[in-house]
């Protein structure tokens, strides 16, 4: 079981680079289904998440290589697969394979999804618009049966701007017959990223990054050449690790507008913020005072990084308040923050911070991704050794994490110990 060791109290200061984007590339790894032929990913973060996403499209047929950096892979003769169910549980999207595969198939089994455990993250809307347009989808037994005997254009309207949903109902709608129509779709960068990808290959989407998404189906698609986008949610973590270090940290390659609520925030909190045509930087010298922080559809707080952020405010003079109205459970931060030392508790979806003087290192635990990000930027800023355990869930979306860190001039080591944990499983 690997564990993460920081030595924490050193101010962090220098510039990185920011890679490819986990969740656009995972949503990119779904739309690949949909190609005949290869397709050739730049910049593809070699994380967990997207190393299990291209397993389960290698159970269905598709042949890839990994090559520094790059993901070539050809999804020409896709077959029905046999499943690990495991092997999705352990993340989110692999459901978001299902409207691909049944557009190119006409049938497919998927077991029922996973991913962190954050609270309930229902898919009723993805199984509704995969329905008006067409599909017969069932539940039996944990896994989902769909069939169709073709995809036709529909009227959707979502009920919730789901950056999932619009995601897989975009993908799913680009190869059925006639128009589609997405209403209160998600305007998230990836959602245009995704978008992007797919008119490259000769879909015919309009809208993307605003409320209404027309696809115009097409009969096939071409491989092409595309780059993953930066990874806004990491390029955020590391602003804070400079943030709660009291240092200052530039991250490049990154569009500024994409981080406009973080920085926002930072700002009202008192950090130092600036910003390139490319690039962003923070720092905090004289630490943060409390804010209120209320996460939002983008372009509001992202819930991505409401656990993180909450780290930081624990050393902000004052009190902070931060209201999660994305995922309930979102919560698994609170206890090991509590651990260091932080006067942090939750009410409902409602976390309560008190500023304290100083975080104090010890073992603490990740219950899921951002929750591991949160506690690695707690340790970064406490007094002591800070080990943090799980850190599976930290990889699922951080690839190198300790690298990254210490280039800024972080000491953080990652400690090989002996037994088994799901990380060995993964």
């Amino acid at each position: 079981m690997n564990q993460l060791v920081i030595q924490g109290g050193r101010p962090l200061f220098g510039e990185i680079p920011i890679g490819g984007s986990k969740n656009s590339a995972l949503a990119i790894l779904s739309a690949v289904a949909l190609c005949e032929g290869t397709v050739t990913l730049r910049g593809m973060p070699d994380v967990s998440d997207t190393r299990i996403k291209v397993a389960l499209l290698e159970r269905f047929g598709a042949k890839a290589e990994w090559r520094e950096g790059t993901l070539f892979i050809d999804c020409s003769h896709l077959h029905d697969g046999e499943v690990d169910e495991e092997m999705v549980r352990l993340i989110r999207t692999s459901f978001y394979l299902l409207g691909p595969l049944l557009a190119r198939m006409g049938h497919v089994v998927l077991p029922a999804p996973g991913g962190c455990k954050i609270g309930a993250r229902p898919v009723d809307f993805h199984l509704k618009g995969l329905s008006a347009l067409g599909a017969d989808i069932t539940l039996d037994g944990g896994k989902y049966i769909a069939k169709t005997d073709g995809l036709r254009g529909a009227e959707i309207y979502l009920d919730f701007p789901s950056a999932g949903a619009t995601q897989h109902l975009m993908s799913a709608a680009v190869l059925a017959e006639g128009a589609t129509v997405i209403q209160n779709a998600a305007i998230e960068p990836e959602v245009t990223a995704l978008a992007d990808f797919l008119n490259r290959m000769g879909a015919k989407i309009e809208g993307a990054g605003s409320g209404t998404i027309t696809i115009l189906g097409v009969k096939t698609l071409t491989p092409c050449d595309f780059r993953v986008p930066s990874d806004r949610l990491q390029a955020g973590t590391y602003l804070l690790a400079g943030a709660i270090t009291r240092g200052r940290v530039r991250v490049t390659g990154v569009l500024p507008e994409n981080q406009s609520a973080l920085i926002s925030k930072l700002r009202e909190a008192g950090a130092e913020a600036i910003e390139g045509p490319d690039w962003v930087e923070v720092a905090a010298p004289n630490g943060l005072t409390g804010i209120r922080i209320k996460t939002m559809p983008y372009p509001g707080f992202p819930t991505d990084m409401q656990q993180p952020m909450a780290a930081v405010l624990c050393l902000a003079k004052g009190q902070s308040v931060v209201e999660e109205t994305i995922y309930e459970s979102r919560t698994g931060h609170i206890p090991e923050l509590a651990r260091m030392g932080a006067n942090i508790e939750a009410k409902g979806r409602t976390t309560i911070i008190q500023g304290v003087n100083k975080l104090s290192g010890t073992t603490v635990e990740a219950s899921d991704l951002r929750a591991g990000a949160a506690l690695c930027l707690a340790g970064l800023a406490a007094e002591g050794e800070t080990t943090i355990r799980n850190i599976h869930f930290i990889d699922r979306g951080y690839e190198n994490i300790e690298g990254t860190l210490r280039s800024l001039g972080a000491s953080i080591e990652r400690i090989e110990t002996e037994g088994l944990s799901q990380e060995n499983l993964a």
